[in-house]
């Protein structure tokens, strides 16, 4: 009889569990992270997710005006005075979710890009609403101010967390934290948790020395990955804002297996991503917002097997670049893929100028470059040094906005190092569509013996119509040109 009561109170006991859990709501599908207290955030734009408020973080970049935009580049002991004000917000999502942004005006027009989204929108007074399926970067413009827009960051739901008590992690719980030089060794994670702010600082002893190029003090990088299999992931936010102009890199890579992943790099006060001297890289879902002269994004220099992906960058200076310095070994196998890219001065996706070294076997590919108002070119090689550039794809990308289209040169320049000049061989456009007011595309060879040859443009569109071989600038040395519509 005993047995039988234990047994009855047992039943009871899990039926009650499980009506329990089938009365509980599903885990959300979305993650809102909280802002630390301390961070001032935006006052001009409300988002919500699933109708829950989501924190947007203020951020500087570059300002609307030309002559601004130029002298942010070449005023550099000035260069953090040109600036204006947008915003960002993020969240993480694993399905379908719907999204309300509000402002303190009527609004009049929207604009969500990259415009291949095809986001529909409902506009109601001061708010307008739409659906994401999947993670995505977007920018929301509104009665058509695109300065100070508004960059929405969906991410995935993380996987594996790292445990803060791993001795092998060094982890950034929510909050504010201060890191001048961090140097990160082999199998080591650094983990920057939704809800954190990591502010680079400069420490008053600090050692420095003279930029022999801008004259201005250097330091080394806040976080400097040394090594082999180290991880830097998360979902918060690197800020370099309190770091004096042109004063250190914000992340600096240099070894194998490296994998960068997830958080959000404000405010660079020079190049944000150097990547030296490595292998077999990965860069995922990196969110780059950068105002000040030479805050580049991601730099590839004399590195194999590197692959950067799913990344929004909005900088000053050049996008996703790649490059070869002098003695330092070849770069190649280098991908650039599914990325967001708004171009203020510089180039969008390039190789050079400095290309001392062979660079071979190079893919951009399915990426959208949703504004262009840089005064050099959305798609480059820039050879003003003595290295091979060979094998190149530029393919699936859709260009927005562009003031000049595609170059491939060579020539001397104020970067060039070498006696010699290189060459470029083996180039392809294909699959590309671009907007603009006026179509400039130039091949230019050095001489005979350092050519532009083997160039290859299909299905290339300019304002919706196909190029064809008579919009192609060239110059005696170039060789082997083929048009396809």
């Amino acid at each position: 009889m005993k047995n039988k009561t234990i047994f009855l109170i047992l039943v009871l006991a899990v039926n009650i569990i499980l009506l329990y859990a089938c009365s509980q709501p599903e885990t959300n599908h979305y993650i809102i992270y909280p802002a630390p207290l301390e961070e001032s955030l935006s006052q001009y734009y409300k988002v919500s997710v699933e109708g829950e408020n989501v924190p947007v973080y203020r951020v500087k970049v570059a300002p609307k005006e030309q002559e601004r935009r130029w002298k942010a580049m070449d005023d550099k002991k000035n260069s953090a005075k040109y600036y204006e004000e947008a915003a960002f917000a993020y969240f993480d999502m694993n399905d379908e979710v719907s999204i309300t942004v509000t402002t303190d005006e009527e609004i009049r027009s929207v604009k969500i890009l990259p415009s291949s989204a095809g986001i529909i929108t409902n506009t109601e007074g001061k708010s307008v609403s739409f659906q994401i399926k999947s993670p995505i970067h977007l920018t929301i413009e509104m009665n058509g101010e695109w300065v100070r827009s508004l960059h929405l960051f969906a991410n995935p739901f993380e996987e594996d967390v790292p445990d803060q008590d791993d001795p092998d992690v060094i982890y950034f719980g929510p909050g504010i934290h201060n890191v001048s030089n961090l140097v990160i060794g082999d199998n080591k994670t650094v983990y920057v948790a939704g809800g954190a702010i990591v502010r680079g600082i400069i420490e008053p002893d600090e050692p420095f020395t003279i930029s022999s190029y801008s004259g201005l003090k250097r330091y080394s990088p806040s976080f400097d990955l040394q090594g082999r299999n180290i991880t830097f992931r998360g979902r918060g936010i690197v800020d370099g804002s309190l770091c004096s102009t042109h004063s250190r890199f914000m992340i600096f890579v240099e070894g194998s297996d490296i994998n960068l992943e997830g958080i959000i790099l404000r405010d660079a006060s020079h190049w944000t991503i150097p990547v030296r001297r490595s292998d077999r890289i990965h860069i995922d879902n990196l969110k780059l917002l950068g105002y000040r002269a030479n805050s580049d994004g991601i730099d590839i220099c004399n590195s194999r097997d590197v692959l950067v992906e799913n990344c929004f960058i909005r900088t000053l200076d050049d996008l996703v670049v790649v490059k070869s310095d002098k003695g330092e070994g070849e770069t190649k196998n280098i991908v650039t893929r599914k990325c967001v890219l708004w171009n203020e001065v510089a180039h969008a996706l390039s190789i050079g100028a400095e290309i001392s070294e062979d660079v071979d076997n190079v893919i951009f590919e399915d990426c959208d470059i949703i504004h262009d108002k840089g005064r050099e070119w959305s798609l480059r090689i820039f050879q003003s040094d003595a290295g091979r550039v060979s094998n190149v794809r530029f393919e699936n990308l859709r260009i927005e906005e562009t003031q000049r289209f595609i170059s491939l040169w060579i020539n001397k320049s104020f970067w060039t190092r070498d006696e010699e000049r290189g060459h470029i061989q083996g180039v392809e456009f294909k699959n590309i569509s671009a907007t603009g007011n006026l179509l400039n595309i130039e091949l230019a060879g050095y001489n005979k013996e350092h050519l532009v040859e083997d160039v290859l443009f299909q299905n290339v569109m300019f304002n919706n119509k196909a190029i064809t071989i008579e919009d192609i600038q060239t110059n005696s040395f170039v060789r082997n040109i083929t048009v396809q519509p």
